[in-house]
């Protein structure tokens, strides 16, 4: 066969193999399709109730090991799952459910109403403020120093007067869980302590820590490291913040911590970088080590969050 022959058999079959191609139809992501590229990735944008869910990319670094039990890591701005272990796992979620106490305070408004402290209010361990009875104060001093020293007294206060009973308030709590898409959440009490029958899930409480981030008021008072409350005699004391992760972790801007032994320590955390923002929810952590874990964590999901507003 003569080399002209030779190359013309080799461009026929290139061109018979093109044309059975063409009429597959198929084509690989990132081929070129008319005058546009397939696309790679499709970015969702967060509704309200949804915690986008996306397979791992091909070749992407592993989230780093943290010691809770369960956990989820979510970009803020969309909603997208970025790490997560157990999320799904019912457990007791301690004091990191006052966030939904402050989201029914806040639904009610009125901040600058004044309310009176009852002694049925004050029978509660163990972290208090000191409350007594008769004396009054804004709804807002109270959420404010509510949040920021996570007082069990000043829990029961709030739902008192927003519900007329701590029980009735938690029933509002659920309900509230139940708006925000949470399926597997049920509230017993506003404080957070051990109670029959309340529990939650890391991925419940991040729909719940989502909404608390997109509220102005929330945001103030969580990213305070410190809270100067006024007593009623007009005493002052300057209350610490207890996430140990703000002032220590500059990127972190708030949240809400909790602790029972039922429970362990648990932790929601947030924090932003160049218009990426992640949150993190630690639950039923053994070991002190929990501040560690949400920054090494947080540090790690701000790298591969999405930029933009919120």
């Amino acid at each position: 066969m003569s080399t002209f022959t030779r190359l013309s058999v080799a461009v026929l079959s290139l061109v018979l193999s093109a044309c059975s191609a063409g009429q597959t139809g198929v084509r690989r992501i990132g081929e070129v399709s008319g005058s546009s590229l397939a696309p790679v990735e499709q970015t969702g944008v967060f509704q309200p109730g949804l915690i986008m869910e996306a397979a791992p990319r091909s070749g992407a670094s592993a989230a780093p090991s943290i010691r809770a039990a369960s956990y989820l890591l979510i970009d803020a701005n969309t909603g997208k799952h970025l790490a997560s272990r157990n999320a799904e796992t019912v457990r007791g979620v301690a004091s990191t459910q006052k966030i939904v106490t402050a989201l029914v305070v806040l639904d009610a408004g009125d901040l600058d109403k004044v309310v009176t402290v009852q002694a049925s209010d004050t029978r509660v361990e163990p972290t208090t403020l000191g409350l007594r009875a008769g004396e009054k104060y804004t709804r807002r001093n109270l959420l404010y120093a509510f949040l920021v020293k996570s007082a069990n007294d000043v829990a029961n206060v709030l739902a008192r007067d927003n519900a007329g009973s701590t029980s009735a308030f938690a029933v509002k709590m659920t309900a509230k869980a139940r708006s925000l898409g949470c399926t597997n959440t049920s509230f017993k009490n506003a404080h957070g302590l051990t109670a029959s029958g309340q529990y939650s899930t890391a991925h419940d409480m991040a729909l719940i820590a989502m909404a608390a981030y997109r509220n102005s008021v929330l945001r103030d008072v969580v990213r305070r490291q410190y809270y100067t409350f006024r007593r009623y005699d007009g005493r002052t004391v300057a209350l610490r913040n207890t996430n140990m992760l703000l002032g220590a972790m500059p990127e972190c801007n708030g949240m809400k911590t909790g602790y029972t032994v039922a429970a362990g320590r648990c932790l929601i955390s947030c924090a932003s970088s160049r218009g990426r923002n992640v949150i993190l929810v630690q639950l039923g952590t053994k070991t002190k080590y929990i501040w560690d874990d949400g920054r090494l964590l947080m540090t790690w999901g701000l790298q591969r969050a999405k930029s933009g507003g919120m």
